[in-house]
């Protein structure tokens, strides 16, 4: 069948994708008697919460989404903002002949193309088109060449999803309980947010050591050029034989490993360069080793989100962002894949490139093939390269910004895979002398010459360490022999500390849950996203810091769920769905053994999850029913030293020492963005020292009552303090005055005037010629004057108290300004941007903090400041609100109107409308909750009944549950 053939050689066709952009591509390859529509990602899920699910559900079907008593048969349910697409579709099906199902090719793309089936319901010819690359050739090919659907992919994407969501709808409400409310838990979200708290409490317990050697530059005494230098740089290596100690040595806990090495201290460390200040020394030995380097496998999912957070400054969810829009538009291939696997194709084009571009010299004799590293790697995908039978170099692709720095990146490595080995030698000279008090002393030096350098012409790999070296990194040595004579020109004392390890980046953390087999590559984008969003973790630079918050759900967790956090115990979970996947076990079983405890009790079963504190009953059913072994205030609380315990409230954290209500009982809240590992014994004194009571400044003569400052949670502000007995709560409660101090006041310097003066506010400045009262006001966006619904700005909150009534009808009478006010100077410049190549600077917007480059704009996260930010994390930024495109705008008049419930379904035009006035007033949560979620089959629903306001509340409440 050609894709050119005319709708009288077979009919109208109509071709499903999941995106418009990937629509619009594929739709430019094929003819006239084919429409290709998108389905917009996923059109059906498990309903988001009780309000969604059909009212012939009750109990805990309607709390889960799934029937557990009956086979874990899921209830699906039309996604609201999906419900116009999906009468779209059926139209279009209705004048078809043909239906293809061009979802991607993995297991979630199969599973959409499932619920596209089951809700179409169509009764034409159905066939399954499936293709790694969006070029012409691959496309008419795939639509010559479709298959079924593979119900076994369905099925385990199903089991994925139906898993998920017990263990998001069951642990999350127990954090509710014990922690504070809205907070998540996830299969592989609460494993990886343990991951990086762990290597926190690494950071906490690790103490530092401190050791001393000597560098010393030898001179050959002749005069030396690039390719044989005149002198080198040797670290000592030993004395008397005995290895002098380096950091390697050195424990967590600052000691020593063993006591075979020599600890050399400052003293003795300078007392040794003395006694060698006129020694002779000389070589003693030179060995020189063959140096060989291979290629790196073309990209996958992974690599390629490490490589573009170490080159480009990506995060991972940005590289999938940038990563998608190459694909679609036809640059790629699919980037969700565990393969390093290239077609034939791809590696003629590569190797014709390789020559083209550096010569036959550069090409080997036969094409390099790279075995899959990862485990159930999904090898009928391809790595992640330029698409097509002839690569375009990047200028050919007329790319810009980020999706062309992404693109070079890929085509740099997938040709460089297919180039020869890089050679060359490596060098150890170890150079010996005796110092003035006999001692024997013996220095190294290392080199490394590349002789051809192969692959590295087009690419080498970065490295997690910024101080690491790179592989194509030359260090020259003179060419010297055994027994030459080498004179000491400089003997310096080095003193060195050991480091805790480093805190995971993205890069890293994605590189670790991938070695542990922890979750699916093509997901960590999204889990990595979700602990940032959910505030488990927040950023430092390119670092991922634990929040306090995320302590005690670990510590609840760990303590209590100890499997369900276990790695090994995840690792098992994820080799046990690939068999399902693989048709080796079913899926019911297994869900029954881990949800209620039933079956075997082989490794890896929920049944054998026992820790010996609520984990030996078994099924996560009963492990989410007892709770009453735990401890709320224990869970939440940490030791910080000398009495001092670090507590997460529902409020944030805060230290404290002693019991509330007794006596020397002290409390000072923690700043949120403090790094757990830098809440040190003194910075909590520090903390409890500042005066955390009231600043009592003086009584309000005409109410008689207490004026008081405070430090709050939103920043400084004055308040009066209301007698006893006065009603707090209920329609005859008073609220005492309350006022924010001015940026020019503090604590310390702020008098009853002061606070008078500011809880006086707003001021009634005087009336216009109409009798319309102006008032001046402190808001949110600084002071201002109001008159009705008219309000303008002022420049300084001085005015607040001197303006006066004809200087406020000046500006009144001045036209208001609607454009930009005059631009104010920035607060920090970062430097040049990578990709716009334009300057970056700080300013303070309407909303808070911004970086900008002049064309992109991105706000600072709360876990960001001015003082704080680094140039990398504003490029990171401004990367990541590209990647996103421009905000879409929201159809606000269709969200005004969301009634209850309409007439019957029978009425199809009543039916119609309160579907469409539904779908909109729910876009927003619909779309958090549907953008990456997994599909199953079973029991379904073709949509909910529509739903009111109070059911959208409900949707985005039960959201938050899964992760």
């Amino acid at each position: 069948m050609s894709p050119t053939s005319e709708t009288a050689h077979g009919g109208r066709r109509l071709v499903i994708v999941e995106s418009p952009a990937k629509a619009k591509t594929i739709k430019g390859y094929l003819g006239p008697g084919y429409v290709v529509e998108a389905s917009v990602g996923h059109i059906r899920d498990l309903p988001n919460g009780a309000a969604e699910v059909p009212e012939k559900y009750t109990g805990e079907v309607r709390r889960l989404g799934v029937d557990v008593e009956n086979d874990f048969q899921p209830i699906y349910v039309v996604n609201a903002d999906k419900k116009s697409q999906v009468r779209k579709l059926k139209e279009l099906l209705a004048e078809s002949d043909e239906l293809y199902l061009a979802t991607d090719e993995d297991r979630e793309g199969e599973a959409i193309a499932w619920h596209l089936q089951e809700v179409l319901k169509p009764k034409v010819p159905v066939h399954r088109m499936v293709f790694h690359e969006i070029t012409k050739d691959a496309i008419r090919a795939a639509v010559a060449n479709p298959r079924e659907l593979n119900t076994r992919m369905v099925d385990a994407q199903e089991t994925r999803r139906i898993l998920d969501r017990l263990y998001g709808y069951e642990v999350s409400p127990v954090l509710w309980k014990k922690v504070m409310r809205g907070l998540s838990a996830g299969r592989v979200q609460s494993v990886a947010t343990r991951l990086v708290v762990e290597r926190e409490r690494e950071r906490i317990a690790f103490r530092s050591a401190e050791y001393w050697d000597l560098t010393g530059t030898f001179s050959t005494g002749r005069a030396g050029d690039a390719s044989d230098p005149s002198s080198l740089v040797a670290r000592l290596n030993s004395v008397d034989g005995r290895r002098v100690a380096q950091g390697r040595d050195f424990g967590p806990d600052g000691r020593l490993k063993s006591d075979q090495v020599l600890h050399l201290d400052e003293e003795n460390a300078r007392a040794l360069a003395t006694a060698l200040a006129d020694a002779s020394f000389a070589v003693r030995s030179v060995e020189s080793k063959p140096y060989r380097r291979s290629p790196y496998a073309p990209f996958r999912t992974t690599t390629l989100q490490q490589e573009a957070s170490r080159k480009l400054g990506f995060g991972a969810k940005s590289t999938m962002q940038v990563a998608q829009k190459l694909y679609e538009n036809g640059f790629i291939t699919y980037m969700r894949t565990d393969s390093t696997t290239l077609s034939d194709t791809a590696v003629s084009a590569a190797r014709a490139q390789v020559t083209q571009l550096y010569g036959a010299s550069y090409l080997p004799d036969k094409p390099r093939t790279y075995a899959g590293k990862v485990k159930n790697a999904q090898e009928a995908h391809e790595a992640i390269r330029p698409s097509g039978d002839r690569f375009r170099t990047p200028a050919e692709t007329g790319l810009s910004g980020d999706q062309f720095r992404l693109y070079e990146l890929i085509w740099k490595r997938t040709v460089a895979s297919q180039m020869k080995d890089a050679v060359g030698n490596s060098v150890t000279v170890r150079i010996g002398g005796t110092s003035s008090d006999g001692r024997d002393a013996e220095f190294s030096a290392s080199g490394k010459t590349i002789t051809f350098h192969g692959f590295m012409k087009a690419y080498v790999e970065g490295a997690d360490d910024p101080n690491a070296e790179l592989d194509d990194r030359e260090r020259r040595l003179p060419q010297v022999a055994e027994g030459d004579a080498l004179s000491a020109e400089e003997m310096s004392v080095d003193g060195h500390a050991t480091k805790p390890p480093a805190r995971y980046t993205e890069a890293s953390l994605v590189k670790e849950l991938e070695e542990r087999e922890i979750g699916r590559p093509s997901t960590y984008a999204s889990i990595i996203g979700t602990i940032l969003d959910r505030g488990y973790v927040f950023k430092k630079g390119t670092a991922l810091v634990p929040s306090f918050l995320s302590f005690a759900v670990v510590n609840l967790l760990e303590t209590h769920f100890g499997r369900l956090v276990d790695y090994d115990f995840t690792a098992k979970m994820e080799d046990d769905l690939d068999r399902i996947a693989q048709g080796e076990a079913q899926a019911v079983p297994w869900l029954r053994r881990f949800y209620f405890g039933e079956g075997d009790d082989r490794a890896g079963a929920a049944s054998s999850a026992g820790n010996g504190d609520g984990d030996h009953l078994g099924g996560l059913k009963e492990l989410v029913t007892d709770l009453g072994a735990i401890d709320a205030k224990e869970i939440s609380s940490f030791p910080v030293g000398d009495g001092i315990m670090l507590r997460v409230g529902r409020y944030g954290p805060y230290v404290e020492r002693g019991e509330k209500d007794e006596e020397g009982h002290q409390r000072a809240d923690v700043p949120e963005e403090l790094a757990p590992d830098e809440l040190t014994v003194e910075y909590a004194e520090e903390l409890l020292a500042k005066p955390s009571g009231d600043f009592e400044l003086g009584t309000d003569p005409e109410s008689g009552r207490q004026i008081v400052a405070k430090d709050g949670r939103y920043g400084p502000y004055v308040t009066e303090v209301l007698p006893d007995g006065t009603p707090k709560t209920g329609k005859n409660a008073v609220k005492p005055r309350t006022a924010s101090l001015f940026k020019s006041m503090s604590l310390d310097t702020v008098t009853l005037a002061d606070a008078l003066k500011l809880m006086s506010l707003p001021r009634v400045v005087g009336k216009d010629a109409e009798g319309v009262e102006i008032t001046a006001q402190n808001g949110r966006y600084g002071p201002y004057l109001k008159k009705g619904t008219d309000s303008r700005s002022l420049t300084t909150e001085d005015q607040l108290f001197d303006i006066t009534l004809d200087e406020a009808l000046a500006i009144y009478a001045q036209p208001k300004q609607r454009g930009r006010a005059a631009a104010k100077p920035p607060l920090k410049e970062l430097g040049t941007d990578p990709v716009s190549e334009r300057p970056v600077v700080v300013k303070d917007g309407r909303f808070g903090p911004y970086v900008t480059d002049g064309e992109t704009n991105a706000t600072l996260r709360t876990d960001d400041s001015v003082e704080t930010i680094t140039p990398e994390r504003g490029y990171e930024l401004l990367a990541e609100k590209r990647a996103k495109g421009p905000a879409k705008k929201t159809a606000k008049k269709a969200a005004k109107k969301a009634p209850a419930k309409k007439a019957p379904a029978k009425k199809t035009a009543a039916k119609k409308t309160a579907t469409a006035k539904t779908t909109t007033a729910k876009t927003t949560t619909a779309k958090t909750t549907t953008a990456k979620k997994t599909a199953a089959k079973k029991t379904t629903s073709g949509s909910a009944k529509t739903a009111t306001a109070k059911k959208t509340t409900a949707k985005s409440s039960a959201a938050k549950a899964e992760g």
